[in-house]
């Protein structure tokens, strides 16, 4: 998860996150290159008493500055669109998890554990242990496994809402009367907290997400659910 004074991108605990940081660093690269040319020719600009009447009226140099922005959109592109057709991908999911939005909790269903149902409301500050987060911790944790492809299928039932884990690299909108899915796989266990990204109504900021995810060999022992 996030801590205070983070610069970058929290650590990737899927393929797809990680993809997502390369072209995040990739990006910025070219972003760092151009700025620094255009703050370069604007230092010439300024700071220079003469006028070259060859870049001032030349073809060639016209050519190049058109021909050369195209090219760079075409080096950000390409690999923007590679990620975002990974992301669509679903490969025989192990594990399916329907996720409902309400205001302001989640509902989970397991639908391959006979219709397993439960809420997950944001903890009170009254009932928060030592070490549990505030505004992140639930009452009911989603409990999947590492290592397993895993489909989630995201509703709403009264008005928009977004799932987010942004250290999975996900975020899929809650539609009424719509039914989105997303896949994942995580690579290391641990408890990954997300929140609604989409505000909702009054309580927006007071409806969170929290996975635990546990090695596949524990989880096919038996599914492990808080509640």
């Amino acid at each position: 998860m996030a801590h205070a004074a983070q610069v970058g991108l929290q650590d990737a605990t899927s393929p797809i996150m990680e993809e997502l940081i390369t072209f995040h660093d990739h990006a910025l690269m070219i972003i760092f290159l151009i700025c620094f040319l255009v703050l370069y020719a604007l230092f010439l600009t300024l700071t220079t008493k003469l006028t070259n009447t060859n870049i001032s009226d030349a073809q060639e140099m016209e050519t190049v500055w058109t021909i050369l922005p195209a090219i760079i959109l075409v080096l950000i592109a390409l690999p923007s669109l590679r990620i975002l057709y990974m992301t669509d991908e679903v490969n025989d999911p192990s594990l399916t998890i329907k996720s409902i939005g309400h205001q302001w909790y989640w509902t989970y269903e397991y639908t391959d554990y006979g219709g397993l149902i439960f809420n997950s409301y944001m903890l009170p500050p009254l009932f928060l242990e030592p070490g549990d987060l505030r505004l992140l911790d639930v009452d009911n944790r989603v409990v999947l496994p590492t290592e397993a492809p895993i489909r989630m299928m995201i509703t709403s039932q009264d008005v928009l809402h977004s799932w987010a884990v942004p250290t999975l690299g996900l975020k899929t909108d809650a539609i009424p009367g719509r039914l989105n899915q997303t896949t994942f796989t995580a690579t290391r266990p641990g408890v990954y907290y997300g929140q609604c990204s989409e505000i909702c109504g009054a309580n927006h900021s007071f409806m969170p997400i929290v996975l635990e995810l546990i090695p596949l060999k524990i989880f096919e022992m038996g599914p492990v659910f808080t509640l």
